[in-house]
């Protein structure tokens, strides 16, 4: 099924029902106004001749107008190109440049990065703006098509890219990464099967529309339900509008959910439209999801995935997380990512590509429709990725247990080697997170003339905690013996992504910088 099929589908079970509602609970548009729009916009676009697989760029902050106009950029044929609006401008510029982006549609909030944009990269020959913008420029609701306009359907292709999103920008030199309307839909199945709801979802989006907050906009529009549009991740406004608006689902990276949890008033709200709380993008210590699960109830579910093969490989589901928090239960499923979801197998390998037993650590790997085909223009990067037997190579060491959950033990590029031995940062990650007043920790090789590196626990407390640093160097020694304990605690901010993912790369080499080698 091609992406606007899907969604159109969604829209038809109730024209008239809300599709954009404002925090306050406005109706911003319905069904059938958003529809109407991204035909609008479509319609617009092939006028001004745009080309099959054209990229498109949406600069924008959370807009019913910018969701509706990015469909509408599929609808035509185009390739959205998802960017971080928030992001540094030099690395918002390469992704368009690297994608090879010829037209603009903007929020008029962001004028002057829009500017800036067109300043740099003349192949931008477009520009919209969304509500008033730069002087010239046409504002979006006056350029788009006549009411009552509607886009062509186009022929099936699902091999067809609809979405352009950057990768590696935090681990090396910045990749796009093509999204296809074959591996849409198959997240989409995922999602429709494992976080299945009684009525028609509300989804509350605070994060970026780029982000996988964003993501889990569709397969809420494609069943029917609506979202909630937040500007930004405020947890007082949050935790009140999942009240007010019956929300029952949504998603935040793990800062955003301490934030959440460390709010004075945060169980003073009514919470029982919840049906899903989606964790994603990074681990979550078990001590935080059994905090979450008393807040929430049983509702937090755990995806893992990556760009390349989006949002739903594995999950660790709401009854999975529920048996586990429950007395007797086991606490050390907290830990995992799941299992593989209906459309992704997930194995553990060796180097030749050969799946190992359980209890064996060894690369996780995916063999899917999920996998995409490949980075745009860039075959060498793509190559890095493919193992033996058809495998895609996550980068994560991993492993499986005896009932087939997986857990990752650690990046392999952020495994440290001290003295010859191989310590996985994840491991002493989680001992560190036992302690209440730690609010998050990056454990990270730091050069040391003997040993080649020397594990170092980077730690950030929470606001007005104070951290016993002699205390996490004994509770690490007892529990993970003398080479995997860490030598040394520094308490100070983790340097994080634009959604509050720690960067850790970014961290290790702010303390490398003064030495010739990295290793």
């Amino acid at each position: 099924m091609m992406f606007v099929d899907y969604l159109d589908r969604g829209s038809r079970i109730d024209p008239a029902a809300p599709c954009m509602l404002a925090p306050d609970g406005t109706v911003l548009m319905t069904h059938e106004d958003f529809t109407a729009v991204s035909h609008r916009v479509a319609v617009a676009l092939l006028d001004a001749g745009l080309e099959p697989g054209e990229r498109v760029a949406i600069l924008s902050t959370n807009d019913a107008h910018a969701f509706a106009a990015a469909v509408g950029v599929i609808r035509a044929g185009g390739v959205w190109c998802a960017g971080h609006s928030a992001s540094a401008i030099d690395d918002y510029v390469t992704f368009l440049d690297l994608a090879g982006a010829t037209r603009l549609i903007y929020h008029g909030s962001l004028a002057d990065r829009a500017t800036a944009v067109l300043e740099r990269l003349p192949a931008v020959r477009t520009a919209v703006s969304i509500g008033p913008g730069r002087a010239g420029d046409p504002e979006l609701t006056a350029w788009m098509a006549p009411a009552g306009a509607t886009a062509p359907m186009l022929p099936p292709d699902t091999s067809r890219p609809m979405l352009f999103i950057s990768t590696g920008g935090t681990t090396g030199t910045p990749k796009v990464v093509p999204i296809t309307n074959r591996q849409a839909h198959l997240m989409f199945v995922a999602i429709s099967v494992h976080a299945a709801e009684p009525e028609p979802p509300r989804h509350l989006i605070a994060t970026p529309m780029a982000h996988a907050g964003g993501s889990l906009v569709f397969p809420t529009l494609g069943a029917g339900g609506s979202v909630v549009i937040h500007q930004d991740v405020a947890p007082a406004e949050i935790a009140a509008s999942i009240e007010r608006n019956r929300v029952s689902r949504l998603f935040l990276p793990a800062a955003d959910l301490y934030d959440l949890l460390a709010l004075p008033t945060v169980r003073d709200h009514d919470y029982s439209s919840l049906r899903h709380f989606f964790l994603s993008a990074s681990p979550i210590p078990p001590e935080r999801i059994a905090e979450a699960v008393d807040v929430f109830g049983p509702v937090m579910t755990q995806y893992y995935s990556q760009s390349e093969a989006p949002l739903t490989c594995t999950v660790l589901t709401t009854e999975d997380i529920a048996r586990a928090v429950a007395p007797g239960g086991d606490r050390r499923r907290l830990a995992s990512c799941g299992k593989p979801t209906v459309v992704a197998r997930v194995e553990v390998i060796d180097d030749n590509g050969e799946i190992l037993p359980p209890e064996r650590l060894g690369e996780l790997a995916v063999r899917s429709d999920l996998v995409f085909d490949g980075y745009w223009e860039n075959p060498e990067a793509t190559a890095e990725t493919r193992r033996p037997n058809g495998w895609h190579g996550t980068g994560d060491i991993g492993l499986r247990d005896a009932d087939g959950y997986l857990y990752i033990v650690d990046r392999k590029k952020d495994m440290i080697i001290t003295g010859g031995l191989n310590v996985y940062s994840s491991e002493v990650e989680a001992v560190v997170h036992t302690f209440p007043e730690v609010r998050d920790c990056a454990v990270i090789g730091l050069p040391h003339e003997k040993w080649g590196e020397v594990v170092t626990a980077v730690v950030e407390p929470e606001p007005g905690q104070e951290v016993d640093v002699d205390a996490i160097l004994r509770r690490c020694e007892e529990r993970l013996g003398p080479v995997k304990a860490p030598k040394s605690v520094l308490v100070r901010e983790l340097p994080r992504s634009l959604v509050g993912k720690v960067l850790k790369r970014e961290l290790r080499d702010e303390y490398w910088a003064a030495h010739d080698r990295k290793v």
